[in-house]
């Protein structure tokens, strides 16, 4: 009866060890073990990246980058977004790790305006603004006293006037620039009734107005296409990048980095030239 008593006894401590074991495994992967992780090259853990997008072209891009990262191990979410302010406000809340919608004077002011310090890793494209109308063909078939609608935001509202005023529109003070608001127009010669709105409703009002200055990624989520529908349009030369932004703590990180690179790699510089056809222009060569 002893000897059986101590073969029970063994067994019941292997039996326990081995759970022991198990569970410490377990915990090795859930707490980010660099060794931990089953189902990965060399059984390293794999990174999960999740960035925050507008639908239109940015998501598109970053879908094109998944399977670049995949093979290095990272793993892409695209979280989409159809406003400006949330891919910001999460991506400083640390719900996100990065976000691609903004161009870096919206960034500027964005951080300048909430007292934020994100920051832009990579360029990726530029996205060249246009005047839309589906009642006139030209700009010089607009009547006194029109509706034009503009951005309601001071980056792209200031963006929008300086277009206008590029085409003969209106007129600014000297030396505003993209910085200029609607109280730095020194003359409207046919008396054009400006209204600031929303920028992702300017797609949504065009049948309501005569003229609608509208950023890109809404144009195109809208179903125009600038370079054919657009009555006119920035050059290639606008300094508006569409960038990768991230926060100080991680914009380091190897995710981002290869994010990054990936962004910038040959593919995505094919995609955007045969997708877009000139209405989206790569920023890095």
């Amino acid at each position: 009866m002893k000897k059986i008593s101590l073969a029970v006894m063994a067994f019941v401590m292997i039996a326990v060890l081995a759970a022991c074991g198990a569970k410490s495994s377990d915990n090795g992967a859930a707490n980010g073990n660099p060794s931990a992780g089953a189902g990965n090259e060399g059984g390293t853990k794999e990174i999960t990246l999740k960035v925050g997008a507008s639908p239109v072209p940015h998501a598109e891009i970053l879908n094109v980058v998944k399977p670049i990262l995949e093979k290095q191990g990272i793993k892409l979410e695209v979280m989409e977004f159809t406003d400006y302010i949330q891919p910001n406000t999460q991506l400083y809340e640390k719900e996100l790790d990065a976000n691609f919608f903004q161009h870096m004077p919206y960034l500027e002011q964005f951080n300048k305006d909430q007292g934020y310090d994100l920051v832009s890793v990579a360029g990726v494209h530029i996205e060249p603004f246009g005047a839309y109308s589906k009642k006139v063909k030209s700009a010089d078939e607009l009547k006194e006293g029109a509706k034009v609608v503009i951005p309601d935001d001071p980056t792209n509202g200031g963006r929008a006037l300086a277009l206008m005023a590029e085409n003969g529109l209106i007129k600014l003070k000297d030396g505003v620039g993209v910085a200029g608001t609607v109280r730095d127009i020194t003359d409207n010669p046919k008396k054009l009734k400006i209204t600031e709105v929303e920028a992702a409703t300017l797609p949504r009002v065009l049948d309501e107005v005569d003229l609608a200055l509208i950023n890109t990624n809404y144009a195109l989520e809208a179903g125009l296409v600038p370079t054919k529908d657009a009555l006119f349009i920035e050059g290639s030369d606008s300094p508006y990048v569409n960038i990768l932004a991230a926060r100080l703590d991680n914009k380091d990180s190897a995710g981002i980095k290869a994010l990054a690179a990936a962004l910038q790699s040959p593919e995505v510089k094919a995609f955007i030239e045969e997708k877009y056809k000139g209405s989206i222009v790569p920023a890095f060569k």
